[in-house]
């Protein structure tokens, strides 16, 4: 399943990775990115939408904590 990302840095003001159409969208604030995303997650700082299981599964391989570092560090 597709997952993607969203970075909010303010209000309307998002970097965003992975497809429109995905099964999973995760959303964490700028501030908070920094934090292990399965901490995030538990903290009530990381929101998602979608089933859980894709989410967990890429808390697990690194690929969530990947893309939020990328999105978290843009120019």
């Amino acid at each position: 399943m597709s997952v993607q990302y969203r970075v909010a840095f303010g209000k309307n003001d998002e970097a965003v990775e992975g497809p429109d159409d995905a099964a999973v969208v995760v959303t964490v604030p700028a501030a908070d990115a920094a934090l292990p995303p399965a901490v995030a997650f538990m903290q009530g700082k990381l929101k998602s939408t979608g089933p859980t299981g894709p989410l967990f599964d890429a808390f697990a391989d690194g690929s969530a904590a990947a893309a939020i570092s990328r999105l978290a560090s843009r120019p």
